[in-house]
């Protein structure tokens, strides 16, 4: 008999029957990805550097402070030849190792008062460029939602398929044993028995590719969680779909919030800044500087008499320094112009970025629509296979029909299943494509 083949299997899978598996539930899913996801971590950081670039420290609007202080050792032998008053005659004087002093140290200040508003301009650019960083840090978590879900997603989809191929696979088992039982009491021929476990065999393939496909989803799920997790654990399969009904203010929310159209108005007003800082330059630059210095020179074995020993000195010092660039040769001229274009470049860009976000829109809403009336019938479509399998089942249980139509029911009610469980998550992805579009993803609650 069969079933002392069957023990071994019975007895290693008794530790297995009370375990019940860790189920990652999308709030979970979502948590661990902003914190672990890599993509997430450097955009966070992306916008610390552009935080700390447009900090007023980086302005040029405060002063510049320096300290500067040395001194000098000098050793010389000198010679210094005179006339001697008295006498008329030359006189000289000799000195070996002459050694020479030296100690200064002094606080400079630099500020510019004026420099034609080009730091002004600067500023608000990096602030700007500040604000576009955290809009691309956006658009970054939100195309990590937009991953994680479909994915997740992905996951629900092929462990409801598994469910449904396993469920295959039990009909198709519970089948071969009513064949091989009708084949040995010669109620039905081998081909019939043949027949059945091919079916079994070809149910129990698909059901191994569903396992491994399931297995890879799960393993890059944990690529986007930015962990390294076992790939024991199950997720939710349930589903919830928000109303989205008015298209209308759909699309007025997507023309306001969409990350990429708000990253084109910030690349705009970069570049508006970008022409006032070039211009700046045709204007003079008025500097002031001070500072306050002390200097000490000591001098030993004079060969002159008449030398000091010791010079000292401190003071402060004070100015003004205005320069203005009149003619570059005409580079400065080349550069406005440049900015000119640039700016009108992009907002060539914003208006593209318009028209192709519109179309998006528009194309992902229809789809979003036809999905629901997919889902719909598919829903009804499941009812009536499985209303048909069923009177299937019964008449070939009597043995009205044949294997073959038996299979074929079977088959259709798998693939009315698989459908129903294909069009239930592909219209939640093209909702979440549709709030992605409109700047709303990230309120979604799951």
């Amino acid at each position: 008999m069969h079933y002392k083949k069957l023990l071994p299997i019975i007895c290693l899978s008794l530790p297995f029957l009370g375990f019940s598996q860790e189920i990652l539930t999308k709030q979970e899913a979502l948590k661990i990805t902003l914190k672990n996801n890599f993509g997430i971590k450097i955009a966070n950081n992306n916008v610390k550097i552009a935080k700390n670039n447009s900090s007023i420290l980086n302005s040029r609007f405060l002063p510049s402070a320096a300290i500067n202080s040395g001194t000098d050792y000098r050793r010389n032998n000198q010679k210094i030849v005179f006339t001697d008053p008295s006498s008329g005659n030359d006189a000289e004087r000799r000195g070996d190792g002459v050694i020479t002093k030296t100690y200064n140290t002094s606080l400079g200040i630099n500020y510019t008062l004026f420099d034609g508003m080009g730091r002004k301009y600067n500023y608000k650019q990096l602030k700007e460029t500040y604000n576009l960083t955290e809009l691309q840090a956006r658009q970054t978590i939100e195309n990590t939602y937009l991953q994680l879900f479909t994915i997740y997603f992905q996951i629900a989809r092929l462990s409801e398929n598994k469910n449904n191929l396993r469920e295959a696979l039990d009909i198709s088992q519970k089948r071969l044993q009513r064949a091989k039982y009708q084949y040995e009491y010669g109620q039905a021929t081998k081909l019939e028995y043949l027949n059945a476990q091919v079916d079994v065999n070809n149910d129990s393939i698909n059901l191994i590719t569903a396992k491994q496909q399931l297995s890879n989803a799960k393993r890059g799920l944990n690529v986007i969680l930015g962990i390294d997790k076992e790939t024991t654990y199950t997720v939710e399969t349930n589903v919830d779909y928000s109303k989205l009904i008015n298209y209308s203010e759909i699309e007025q929310k997507t023309l306001k919030n969409n990350s990429l159209l708000q990253q084109n108005e910030k690349n705009v007003a970069i570049s508006e800044f970008n022409i006032k800082v070039n211009k700046a330059s045709y204007f003079p630059t008025l500097n002031f500087n001070a500072s306050y210095g002390l200097n000490r020179t000591e001098n030993e074995n004079l060969v002159n008499p008449f030398g000091a020993r010791l010079i000292t000195s401190n003071g402060l010092n004070a100015g003004l320094n205005l320069s203005w660039n009149i003619f570059d040769g005409g580079a400065r001229k080349t550069r406005v112009k440049n900015a000119v274009i640039a700016l009108d470049n992009q907002k060539i860009a914003l208006e593209q970025q318009k028209v192709t976000i519109k179309n998006n829109l528009k194309n992902t809403w229809e789809n979003y629509n036809n999905q629901f009336f997919i889902l719909k019938a598919q829903e009804q479509n499941v009812l009536t296979t499985e209303n048909n399998f069923n009177r299937t089942e019964e008449r070939f249980k009597l043995g009205q029909i044949t294997s073959v139509e038996f299979r074929q029911a079977q088959i259709n009610l798998l693939n009315a299943r698989t459908a129903l469980n294909n069009a239930k998550f592909d219209a939640k992805l093209i909702e979440l494509q549709i709030l992605q579009l409109s700047g709303d993803i990230l309120n979604v609650s799951f």
